[in-house]
């Protein structure tokens, strides 16, 4: 899997300034519904053709949905404490005809994950970027929603982004080696 700078919902590599940022690739969600730090935007980028006739010419193609299909994938980088549940919501909008985003809307909500169960390594997404909704036309940009109930979270982090391939690698506890996938004590010999 090949993560894309461009493709990242969390952190200020893509140049996000405020919100709810706490470094380059996550984000830190802490009460309410709180969007992530970068939209995605799948407009034409200067200089590509769009080789597409209108409406779907003001965006990229990014495949029809199929096998394999876009993913989205978020995964706990550091364990939330405090708050009672994190939930993640997935929302599109297409272009309001003046190069940004119109209404958005819903495309898909994930379950809720109670704090004792967002630990290092817990994926709170891990699915298909939805095709296009009826009414909705094609969609340009997509928004990342985190929606977090009880009392402010005071700890958690969350990396979030689209990708070609699903992330199945197993997370570790130890800090220096997080995907290591082996628990503690485990040696393998070389």
């Amino acid at each position: 899997m090949i993560i894309d700078n461009s493709q990242l919902f969390t952190g200020t590599s893509n140049g996000a300034t405020g919100g709810i940022t706490s470094t380059a690739n996550t984000d830190a969600p802490t009460t309410g519904t709180q969007a992530a730090s970068n939209i995605i935007d799948y407009g034409i980028v200067a200089g590509i053709p769009s080789g597409g006739a209108a409406p779907n010419s003001a965006n990229r193609d990014m495949g029809i949905g199929d096998d394999p299909a876009l993913k989205l994938a978020a995964v706990v980088t550091v364990a939330f404490a405090t708050g009672t549940n994190i939930q993640l919501q997935l929302q599109g909008a297409p272009d309001n005809a003046s190069g940004a985003a119109g209404a958005y809307t819903t495309l898909w909500t994930g379950p809720l994950v109670t704090v004792a169960n967002a630990t290092v390594g817990a994926l709170l997404a891990n699915v298909d970027i939805p095709r296009s909704i009826p009414d909705l036309g094609p969609v340009r940009y997509l928004k990342l929603n985190f929606i977090t109930t009880g009392s402010a979270m005071t700890a958690g982090q969350v990396e979030a982004w689209v990708a070609l391939d699903q992330f199945q690698q197993i997370y570790g506890a130890a800090a220096t080696n997080p995907l290591s996938g082996y628990p503690a004590g485990i040696n393998v010999a070389n």
